[in-house]
C-alpha cells in the first residue's frame, strides 16, 4: 500500500538548477534510508545519492559536489538539490526508500531533461 511519489523534474539548461522531491503515503513508518537513483536510455540504474538513518550521506561520483541530498523523516519526504546541472545528468530519476518489516519501495520516476 506504500507509494512513493516523485515531482521537480523537467527541463533545465547545462548550468542550471532542479530541485526534486519524493513522499511516501500509506505508511505510518519512518524510512531508515531513502535514496534517489536514475537511469539513462540504455544505460543501468545507478546511485545518485541515498541518506541513512544517521544522516550520513554518500553520493555516486559524478554528482559529488554538484548534487545534495536531504531528509524530512517524520512525513517521510527526501529531497534532491541539482545544481550545476550538466547533459549528462538527463535520465529518468527514482526515489527509493527503505521501510522497517516493509522493506524497500520505489517511486515512478519523473524524468530530468538538460539540454542547451
Amino acid at each position: 500500500q506504500v507509494q512513493l511519489v516523485e515531482s521537480g523534474g523537467g527541463l533545465a539548461q547545462p548550468g542550471g538548477s532542479l530541485r526534486l522531491s519524493c513522499a511516501a503515503s500509506g505508511t505510518f513508518f519512518n524510512a531508515n534510508a531513502m535514496g534517489w537513483y536514475r537511469q539513462a536510455p540504455g544505460k543501468e540504474r545507478e546511485l545518485v545519492g541515498r541518506i541513512i538513518i544517521s544522516g550520513d550521506t554518500d553520493y555516486g561520483d559524478s554528482v559529488k559536489g554538484r548534487f545534495t541530498i536531504s531528509r524530512a523523516n517524520v512525513k517521510n519526504t527526501v529531497y534532491l538539490q541539482m545544481n550545476d546541472l550538466k547533459l549528462e545528468d538527463t535520465a529518468v530519476y527514482f526515489c527509493n526508500m527503505a521501510f522497517p518489516a516493509l522493506g524497500p519501495r520505489w517511486g515512478q520516476g519523473t524524468q530530468v531533461t538538460v539540454t542547451s
